[in-house]
């Protein structure tokens, strides 16, 4: 979406019960869903453990399903999703997308605009969970810096970019809720998060 800066800091959350369930993760388990490497050039560097997820076919009338991570990162994902959007988004929306994204070292994620519609009206929100001081994301040729315990929501229709230069992987959560406005006439079809 397009919220008119950058980046905007959400402030600070209690993120440890979902940092401790990520950390957590057995190393195959990020190995499982390789469906964003497959399909998005951008993303090939990267690693994910799939909450829920929409390759967004047929917008609005989408459908959202829950994926393996979800029995994995639910129980303390969502408590804090819901919070984030009480606290800063109307209600009534939907998450169309949720989960833990790990760039390795040196890896880079090429410097792209989300293009697809559900990106023009969804909130793409960003809970660092492990980094470096040698991690750049960059928004609109400007570097930022994500700190652990803050909340980040990007503009993700601004071209963006990141860079991990450092020795460990960098792991973010990501998630996008549409707010009810944008949501088709039907709904969004199987609303995951919502069962």
């Amino acid at each position: 979406m397009d919220i008119e800066v950058p980046l905007k800091e959400l402030g600070e959350y209690d993120i440890a019960p979902l940092r401790e369930a990520i950390l957590g993760l057995d190393e195959p388990v990020w190995k499982d869903n390789t469906y964003r490497q497959q399909e998005y050039d951008v993303h090939r560097q990267t690693e994910s453990v799939v909450m829920i997820f929409t390759d967004g076919a047929g917008w609005p009338e989408i459908e959202v399903t829950r994926e393996r991570g979800w029995e994995l990162l639910a129980d303390t994902a969502l408590p804090l999703m819901q919070k984030l959007i009480e606290d800063h988004y109307p209600p009534g929306g939907t998450i169309i997308r949720a989960m833990a994204a790990r760039l390795a070292p040196g890896g880079i994620i090429k410097p792209h605009r989300d293009k697809h519609p559900s990106f023009h009206y969804g909130h793409r929100i960003h809970i660092p969970i492990v980094s470096n001081p040698r991690v750049r994301f960059t928004i609109d040729g400007r570097p930022y810096r994500m700190e652990i315990g803050k909340v980040y929501e990007i503009n993700n229709q601004m071209q963006h970019s990141v860079m991990n230069k450092g020795q460990e992987g960098r792991i973010n959560f990501i998630f996008d809720y549409v707010p009810p406005q944008h949501i088709g006439a039907s709904g969004l079809a199987n609303e995951a998060a919502s069962r």
